[in-house]
């Protein structure tokens, strides 16, 4: 098959598309919230609670200056002092109470929204074609659905519950102040307005430095992904100084990231101290100026000072919420890239459901190019009938692996239809295809469990006794029995506990127990050694009978006991026929076939 090759790219951009959409940060965040219903679920009474946690804050003020002023005069009113001081007491811990509950309700519905954003990302994500996968690494495909799915988490239950909290603090405080000595909070408010104005333009570039951090975030975890599964690749070639060098680029390019994003935030903390002292001085300041007019009284002055705590503290905390925030954002736009991507090999949502039985195939005049690409197959028009047993030769880059993923769905053409028992492929449903039509690639994929349990993912229904039945009647009786437990041997991570020929035995056999109408060999026997590959040639005979087959063929021995030959160069069928007449025609066929035997010969 020809390579895709990759695509030259600003930074940042992806060939595939899995970019968000230019958003403020307030509409991701309606999006975001938009596709995740969760995160409003009991909000209302959430917010109740922040409210009566925030009023809860201004008891203390409210109580000192109480007690000054009425409490504490020529003689002390204990009494008074005593039950202001309780009801402070009993006001504070209800305060904790309402925290602790707004907590509760906050984890939950949040928990809830971000394993639904989470769901709908994985899911998505095998919603794309081959193409659209293809145009990011798969570690950094992977982090858009967990590590940026868990910013967004930090920030939802740390950065979020603080938002609400210090909103409805920022508010409140200035209400009360104001009620004290609205000459001091306008002195407050100059003090802090033109911070306050200046945070939207420091906000963007806050925004863009976070959307950097996660971008070389998912380098790293795909630089960290690849050399954890090769390896074996990377110690074989002795490249483990490179491998590492290269990991320690992307990690220091990270680094370097965060650095940038941690300074432009690091910047804004600073100022904030030096506003809030200079509103701090201001109002001792004026305040003592009013007192000795008789315009505040000594307790009044004293709240206010107090306030003015709750006041700054949420300005102050505002660096680290717009830190998490920030980065929340920027994560939530990657997610939101992916979802965004339109699934271009979409399940037709009132699709067809096909009946099982022999499945006939025809392509019509079907062309296929790859993104930017010159064309990889060109008018193939072809019919495979009921129960046939055709095989797809061709020299390496010649479009058997494309016709195959075609066939199966993987992709969709560029040109042309495929029918699948006279219903264009695009109108059958996921379901029906999946059951009719099974692939089995050349690098049969495992999975981390037992040997049973990785030919059972072909008919998750199976029993253990369906399973046994199978490797039976493919002649793999003895094989299995020969492992260290049998069925329940475990294949460990991607099946590397087994070799690739025993690998693709067992991809054999899942696709075998799931019993499909047409059986599609991807050069399924190209890892096998001449035994195991005799053997599987006389086993893929009764599999294949009563059904049809095609075979992807490497080897041509598969291709000789095909009903149909079809030979593929430079992206067409320049021949079609059976082996016995083909290998006697001049032609692609007859060379490739001489060559094959040429080589087998000589080993």
């Amino acid at each position: 098959m020809t390579a895709v090759t990759e695509e030259t790219t600003t930074e940042g951009e992806k060939p595939g598309g899995l970019q968000a959409a230019e958003r403020t940060a307030f509409e991701t965040i309606r999006h975001g919230l938009r596709l995740s219903p969760e995160f409003r679920n009991g909000l209302l009474g959430t917010v109740c609670l922040a409210v009566l946690a925030t009023l809860g804050k201004v008891i203390v003020p409210i109580a000192v200056q109480q007690v000054i002023d009425r409490g504490l005069g020529d003689v002390p009113d204990v009494p008074f002092i005593r039950n202001a001081t309780a009801l402070c007491a009993v006001a504070v811990l209800l305060t904790a109470l309402c925290g602790y509950l707004m907590n509760v309700r906050l984890y939950k519905s949040t928990e809830s929204g971000l394993a639904t954003l989470r769901g709908k990302g994985f899911r998505h994500v095998h919603d794309l074609s081959v193409l659209t996968q293809n145009s990011e690494r798969r570690g950094a495909l992977v982090s858009r659905v967990t590590s940026d799915v868990d910013q967004i988490s930090t920030f939802m239950q740390w950065g979020g519950l603080l938002v609400i909290v210090a909103l409805g603090q920022l508010l409140v405080a200035t209400v009360l102040m104001a009620v004290y000595s609205w000459q001091l909070t306008l002195l407050v408010w100059a003090c802090f307005l033109p911070l306050v104005i200046a945070l939207p333009r420091f906000q963007r570039l806050v925004a863009r430095a976070y959307i950097r951090v996660r971008e070389r975030t998912g380098d790293v975890l795909a630089g960290v992904s690849e050399s954890v599964v090769g390896s074996a690749v990377i110690r074989a070639y002795g490249s483990e100084d490179r491998t590492a060098a290269r990991i320690g680029a992307a990690v220091d390019e990270q680094r370097k990231a965060q650095t940038r994003a941690q300074k432009i935030i690091g910047f804004t903390f600073p100022i904030t101290e030096l506003v809030a002292a200079i509103a701090v001085a201001g109002v001792v300041v004026a305040g003592v100026e009013l007192g000795v007019s008789g315009s505040i009284t000594p307790g009044r002055l004293i709240a206010f000072l107090f306030l003015i705590t709750l006041f700054i503290s949420p300005l102050q905390t505002a660096t680290e919420v717009l830190n998490e925030a920030q980065n929340a954002i920027a994560g939530w736009r990657r997610i939101l890239g992916v979802l965004d991507t339109p699934a271009d090999v979409a399940d037709p949502a009132d699709g067809a459901t096909l009946p099982r039985g022999p499945i006939s195939v025809e392509f019509e005049n079907v062309g296929f190019a790859y993104p930017g690409g010159a064309p990889v197959l060109h008018d193939v028009a072809v019919e495979i009938g009921p129960r046939s047993r055709v095989a797809i030769v061709g020299e390496t880059g010649s479009g058997k692996t494309t016709f195959a993923k075609l066939l199966t769905r993987l992709m969709d053409p560029t040109s042309g239809r495929i029918l699948v028992d006279g219903v264009d492929l695009r109108k059958v449903r996921f379901s029906s295809l999946r059951e009719r039509i099974v692939m089995v690639p050349q690098d049969g994929f495992l999975f981390d469990s037992s040997l049973a349990d990785n030919i059972r993912f072909g008919r998750p229904s199976a029993t253990l006794d369906d399973v046994r039945l199978a490797v039976t009647e493919l002649g793999l009786a003895d094989w299995v029995d020969g492992l260290p437990a049998g069925l329940d041997t475990a294949v460990g991570q991607r099946g590397e506990s087994l070799s690739a020929g025993e690998r693709q035995l067992v991809a054999l056999a899942r696709a075998y127990l799931a019993d499909p109408d047409l059986l599609l060999l991807d050069e399924a026997t190209s890892a096998v050694d001449p035994a195991t590959e005799v053997r599987l040639a006389r086993a893929l005979d009764g599999v294949t009978r009563g059904r049809s087959a095609v075979s992807i063929a490497h080897r041509l021995s598969t291709a000789q006991a095909a009903d149909e030959v079809i030979v593929f160069e430079h992206g067409r069928i320049v021949q079609r026929g059976p082996h016995a007449v083909l290998v006697q025609e001049p032609g692609v066929y007859a060379d490739l076939y001489d060559s094959w035997t040429s080589a087998t010969h000589s080993s």
